[in-house]
């Protein structure tokens, strides 16, 4: 976890990224493989990849692995998507500031149940648009993702 100047921004969990290394939260084992081009998104370290990189394709349930940590009650919005990760241990993302901003990107608001509240396309200016996002007092966690497959990328809470 590392902290921009008022939030945390959150890639996937070491212990949640140890279990999707051998099964996915859809239940299927993970499959490694060398990327052959590079420059795909990781959700492990929040960087891009390098051509030959040992990485899997695996399907992850952001709310779902939060709400067995806070008791929170995400129903229908409890779904499953496909990230990119190394194949083996790396070691994480260690910062600074807010990865992946290059592009557009979809912020979307979670309550304290893990039900979506609000989303917003973001362009340039990712520190103005999470100070939005957050100024909502119900906001408990915004999710940035991908524009064009909607994937999670990383989370961001308050610091």
């Amino acid at each position: 976890m590392t902290t921009t100047t008022t939030y945390s921004v959150l890639p996937i969990p070491a212990e949640a990224l140890r279990s999707l290394r051998l099964t996915d939260d859809a239940g299927r084992p993970a499959v490694p493989y060398a990327d052959p081009e590079g420059d795909e998104m990781l959700r492990c370290c929040l960087r891009s990849s390098v051509p030959g990189e040992r990485i899997a394709l695996v399907a992850y349930a952001p709310l779902r692995r939060w709400a067995a940590e806070t008791g929170a009650e995400p129903g229908a919005y409890d779904e499953q998507g496909p990230v990119l990760i190394h194949a083996e241990e790396c070691p994480g993302w260690s910062g600074p500031g807010l990865p992946f901003t290059h592009a557009q990107r979809v912020l979307r608001r979670y309550s304290a149940q893990g039900h979506i509240i609000g989303g917003q396309l973001v362009g340039e200016d990712f520190s103005a648009a999470l100070d939005e996002a957050f100024s909502e007092p119900e906001v408990a966690s915004v999710h940035v993702r991908a524009v064009k497959y909607g994937c999670f990328l990383y989370e961001v809470r308050r610091a």
